[in-house]
């Protein structure tokens, strides 16, 4: 309870200088209720209720027994806005935040083992700190299946292998090149490349045999002989045993890397099927990721505004038209999506930005929604389909609310088909459970027997 205040005069620096002492701070505020909490469980479902702001049973209970009957004339000083909020709405308590409040809250979180009685600095340190320590877990944990810094470490990855994989087959080329220069004209594709070098070594060794195992590399037997009578009649140089064995080790390394690649793909799509169903579906599982790798996480993309979606990844060439005056970018990322590619160029900004704005309605049925279903991105991926054949052959597209209402139709199909599956899953388990339980009690009752006979026979 605060006996007077001053605002004005709270920011002088004699006034914040009293705030530190004790005695002075007491002839402003005094205690008039302390309610502790029961376990660190119950402390944590409080602090989870604050964070979200809304009034904890325990909050309210205390709330009631403190303050006076007549609550016209009190005013309740709220460290949040939206904790101030939830008060006002629930018990009907003016609330007061920021300024003063501030001021008075450094003061008690400075003088609370005074202010109560039986708690040390120590001790409310160890409290704070576990307390902290438990919210950050929960809030780490929280929804493992749908956690999306999976999705945006793997498409970084997968960049970066990329670019490494491309670097070392220039290399594997260069350098077997000297041997076998005509190769890399039969053989564009990089990987290839290295498993056929890898295959033949040394190229003086080639012969009909090989061939066999040529043809299952390249695929065609066409090349496969191709390569074959380049071999017969190259213009490289020899090369020693020792050279060989280095190409062929750093080639198995590449090839490693390419297969690595592949299953790190196959990852990604899983993973943005269990995230971001609707957005995989519309553009794609490698834009979708990188779409929510650029903006951080799925929530954030799930906040943009479809004009920030249309542009995100170009943003140097967006500030440098602001600064030179000239045309702003149409498109950044969504750039990679098959759709504006098969449109035509004056109608490449009007696809891009009708693009942007359903990646955005797929995002945040994505982020919001409690079981996330591809329902919804296959629909979106279908309206676009529809502009894009209105741009070149002027048909009319749907109506989007008919689609989504189709869509809704759908989903709500998917999502009760998903509910049964669980229930089914839940209902095994718990008889395994059961069966499990069972099983241990009835061996439990047999060596209780066993024992009860033997004490008998030794009697």
């Amino acid at each position: 309870a605060v006996r007077e205040v001053e605002e004005i005069g709270l920011l002088l620096p004699q006034v914040e200088e009293s705030v530190l002492t004790v005695g002075k701070f007491h002839n402003m505020v005094k205690l008039v209720a302390f309610s502790p909490f029961r376990s660190a469980q119950s402390a944590l479902e409080n602090m989870n209720a604050v964070s979200e702001g809304v009034l904890h049973e325990d909050l309210r209970l205390m709330l009631d027994t403190a303050l006076p009957p007549k609550r016209k004339k009190v005013v309740l000083g709220v460290g949040d806005a939206k904790m101030g909020a939830a008060v006002l709405e629930e018990l009907g308590v003016q609330c007061q935040t920021g300024g003063v409040v501030a001021e008075l809250m450094r003061g008690i979180r400075l003088h609370f083992p005074v202010l109560v009685r039986g708690l040390t600095a120590q001790s409310a340190a160890k409290a704070q700190l576990g307390l902290g320590h438990s919210y950050s877990r929960a809030k780490v944990k929280f929804n493992v299946h749908r956690v999306d810094n999976m999705i945006i470490q793997s498409i970084s990855l997968l960049d970066q292998l990329d670019k490494d994989i491309n670097t070392f087959s220039m290399r594997v080329r260069e350098w077997y090149g000297y041997h076998f220069p005509e190769l890399i004209k039969i053989i564009p594709d990089n990987s290839m490349y290295c498993r056929v070098a890898k295959f033949i070594g040394n190229r003086r060794e080639l012969s009909e045999e090989s061939l066999e195992g040529l043809e299952e590399i390249v695929m065609d037997s066409a090349k496969a002989q191709a390569i074959l009578e380049a071999s017969r009649s190259s213009m490289g140089m020899d090369i020693s045993p020792l050279d060989l064995i280095n190409i062929e080790s750093f080639s198995r390394r590449v090839i490693s890397l390419s297969e690595y690649r592949k299953g790190l793909q196959e990852y990604l799509r899983s993973k943005m099927s269990q995230v971001a169903p609707s957005l995989s579906a519309l553009i794609g599982e490698v834009v979708g990721a990188r779409l929510i790798s650029h903006a951080g996480s799925l929530t954030n993309l799930a906040k943009y505004p479809a004009s920030t979606v249309q542009i995100l990844g170009a943003e140097k060439a967006l500030f440098r038209a602001l600064k030179t005056r000239g045309n702003t970018p149409k498109y950044g990322l969504i750039f990679h999506s098959t759709f504006i590619g098969r449109a035509a160029a004056k109608n490449k900004g009007r696809i891009s930005r009708y693009l942007a704005n359903k990646c955005t309605i797929a995002s945040r049925i994505d982020c919001f929604s409690e079981v996330p279903t591809s329902v919804f991105g296959d629909k979106l991926r279908e309206q676009v389909e529809e502009r894009l054949a209105f741009y070149e052959t002027g048909e009319p597209p749907r109506k989007n609310l008919e689609v989504m209402k189709e869509a809704v139709v759908e989903a709500n199909e998917v999502v009760a088909e998903v509910k049964r599956r669980q229930e089914k899953k839940e209902k095994k388990r718990k008889k395994r459970e059961k069966r499990r339980l069972e099983a241990l009690a009835a061996a439990a009752e047999e060596a209780a027997e066993n024992s009860v006979m033997e004490t008998e026979v030794r009697g």
